[in-house]
């Protein structure tokens, strides 16, 4: 029981198998036939998600990726593209520490401004600070495929207080010359591009970008002098200074001059107005410095002295502010005048007179020749001196 005879039953039901195997080929074909008919149409109306259909009957057809020429202009960059090549490298060099060295070496980098060409010659315009000290100074001018070419430059004047300075080079390989725009106009949240040498020539003419923070600032540069300066964002790093601020038309605006170099202080970068900085600029051109009046005094402020030296002087309570006349020059406009030692200045032209830095930069805004009048304190008792003012030693 249970062994099945392979001859024995193959004979017996042979066709019936055989008609058993053909109908069911028959089946599957025609239920193939219906599923390609009807799923599609089922899918279309909803039935089945139609992802599903299209994986399984969709070949993917890949196609070669396509490269695409974006071509980005704004206005800043159109500005950056008028002035840039007019922003150069400047270079201090001086005598070698090595006593047997005669060659000059690099001790200072920054950058410069290319304001004016003609008859053969360039002028470029930079900071005090960045000749100062030098024995050689030379301008490293762009060119072309991120080359430069160094050329020896002039120094035709220089101004410590306003911390400017003029070169001339040959104009052989000049191609652009700034245009400068208009500094009286400024606002704060208007557009600033700073253009310049940070680090020195490895990053030549890095453009930053940011806005006006305030049109007009005035710092202390000095311990006893002060400069009106645009205070803007844009970044402003060593070697930076006498680059150009530029505006969104590609004017010079600004001659970059420093920062607040400070832990923790960020954005705090500072240019010389560039309607400041002409008059100046010209005065170098044709003098080789500027001229100035003063008085022919050595002073002190009044706020830095001890309460015991304030008796000493029996000034009034009302005088809170105003500067002491430490020593008077010979043969100068203050002896000419009578001024002495001792005396306490508290107004000039009937202006109050807070601090040393205030009254410089009153006399800084008079001509040589010009009359003012001091209002002064001798002894206690007030009095009024008027002075001629002659022009600063050079």
């Amino acid at each position: 029981m249970g062994y099945y005879n392979d001859q024995y039953y193959g004979n017996s039901h042979g066709p019936r198998r055989r008609s058993l195997v053909f109908l069911c080929i028959v089946s599957a074909i025609i239920g193939g036939l219906i599923t390609l008919l009807f799923v599609p149409l089922l899918a279309r109306i909803g039935y089945f998600d139609n992802s599903l259909v299209q994986n399984q009957n969709t070949i993917p057809q890949y196609t070669p990726t396509k490269t695409t020429s974006v071509k980005v202009n704004s206005q800043i960059t159109e500005a950056v593209n008028k002035v840039r090549s007019a922003v150069v490298g400047v270079e201090n060099l001086g005598s070698s520490d090595d006593p047997f060295s005669t060659e000059n070496v690099k001790q200072g980098t920054g950058s410069g401004i290319i304001f004016q060409k003609s008859d053969g010659k360039a002028l470029v315009v930079t900071n005090f600070h960045v000749i100062e000290g030098n024995k050689k100074v030379q301008v490293v001018l762009p060119l072309s495929n991120d080359k430069s070419k160094t050329v020896p430059a002039k120094v035709l004047g220089y101004d410590q207080i306003t911390d400017l300075a003029v070169l001339e080079i040959d104009a052989a390989g000049v191609t652009e010359v700034a245009e400068f725009g208009n500094s009286d106009t400024l606002q704060a949240g208007e557009p600033a591009i700073a253009i310049g040498n940070p680090l020195g020539p490895q990053f030549s003419q890095s453009v930053t970008v940011g806005v006006i923070s305030s049109p007009k600032r005035t710092i202390d540069v000095t311990e006893t002098t002060s400069t009106d300066v645009i205070q803007t964002d844009a970044a402003i790093n060593p070697g930076n200074s006498g680059g150009a601020l530029v505006n969104a038309a590609g004017q010079v605006i600004g001659i970059n001059s420093l920062k607040i170099a400070e832990s923790g202080v960020e954005g705090l970068g500072f240019a010389i107005p560039v309607n400041d900085a002409q008059p100046v600029i010209q005065q170098l051109i044709k003098l080789g410095h500027v001229p100035r009046p003063y008085l022919g005094v050595q002073l002190y402020d009044l706020q830095e002295m001890l309460p015991s030296a304030w008796d000493e002087l029996k000034l009034p309570e009302s005088v809170q502010t105003g500067v002491l006349i430490k020593t008077v020059d010979a043969n100068t406009p203050a002896a000419r005048a009578g001024l002495k030692s001792r005396d306490v200045i508290v107004a000039i032209d009937k202006q109050s007179i807070d601090n040393s830095s205030e009254l410089r930069k009153y006399l800084y805004t008079k001509k040589i020749g010009d009359k003012v009048t001091l209002t002064i304190y001798r002894n206690g008792s007030k009095s009024t001196v008027s002075v001629t003012l002659a022009e600063s030693p050079h």
